[in-house]
This record gives C-alpha cells, structure tokens and sequence, in this order.
C-alpha cells in the first residue's frame, strides 16, 4: 500500500542532492523508529516495576496484622493494579501501532532505494503470520498486562471473600 504525499517534491524538480538528502532523511527516520522502541522498553520497565511494587505491597499487606485499615485498601490496590494494567495494555498497543505506521514509510522510502532491507528482513520473517518463522515481541509483551491484571482480579475476589 502506498502512502500519499511521502514525496514532497519530484526527483527532477528537486535538483542535484536529491538523492543524498533522501538517504539523509531516511537514516533520520530509522533512528526516530529505534527511539520509539526505546522508548517502548523504558515504558515497560516502568509498568513492571509499578505492577511489582503492588503486587509486594499486597503481599506485604499480609503481614500486617491488627490493622483493619489496611484489610480495607486491599480491593482497592487490586482495583488500581487493574486500572494500571489496562493503561499498560494501551500504552503497548500504541506504541505498535506506532511503530507499525513508521515501518510502512520506511518500507516505501526504501522503494527509492538501492536496498529494501527492512521489507526484505519482514518478508524474510512471514510478515509476523508465520509464528515459526517469528513470532512478533509485541504479542508476548501484550501478555504481561494481562497476566498482572488476572492476579489482582484474583487478589481482588479473595479480599472481598
């Protein structure tokens, strides 16, 4: 699929460092995709460590003993850990969609390019349909919201049992 409008102006009526300034963007363009992964990553550690941090305060909680306050804000931790959960789960599946749009333009700057290496690379790995050829990082990290955020719902019906 082609995307409209990537080319702002004709090869032609560009003049002479057309093609450097492509490569030029190009390479920019790469590196703004890399800095989404990072930040993808640094995302992750965060709701990881957040969803760790409560998930040891419930169990902490146990070992409190004679506080009926904190019995209290037990559901309500599980609760917030399910709320920071969906806002985990989102967050990931924008960064996806994310970095899905830019492989698309950098697919289609590379149609301007001697080399097509990252379609090449994609083809090469089954477009991510073929789960033995790669299966994509984004569906396993999709998982982990999921799994924290089935632990407080557990968490969330034994407290209010």
């Amino acid at each position: 699929m082609a995307i409209k409008n990537l080319f702002a102006k004709p090869k032609k009526s560009y003049g002479k460092s057309y093609n450097e300034h492509l490569f030029e963007q190009y390479k920019l363009y790469v590196e703004s995709a890399e800095r989404i992964s990072d930040r993808r990553q640094n995302a992750n550690n965060y709701f990881l460590a957040i969803n760790t941090a409560f998930i040891s305060l419930l169990g902490f909680s146990f070992e409190v003993k004679g506080l009926e306050v904190v019995e209290g804000l037990r559901p309500i931790l599980a609760l917030t850990g399910i709320f920071i959960c969906i806002i985990f789960w989102y967050l990931i599946r924008s960064y996806k969609q994310m970095n899905t749009g830019k492989f698309k333009v950098i697919h289609e700057i590379e149609n301007h390019l001697p080399l097509s290496i990252y379609r090449c690379e994609w083809q090469a790995l089954g477009e991510g349909k073929n789960k033995n050829l790669y299966y994509p990082f984004s569906h396993i990290e999709s998982l982990v919201p999921w799994a924290f955020g089935i632990i407080y719902f557990m968490l969330g019906i034994v407290f209010l049992c």
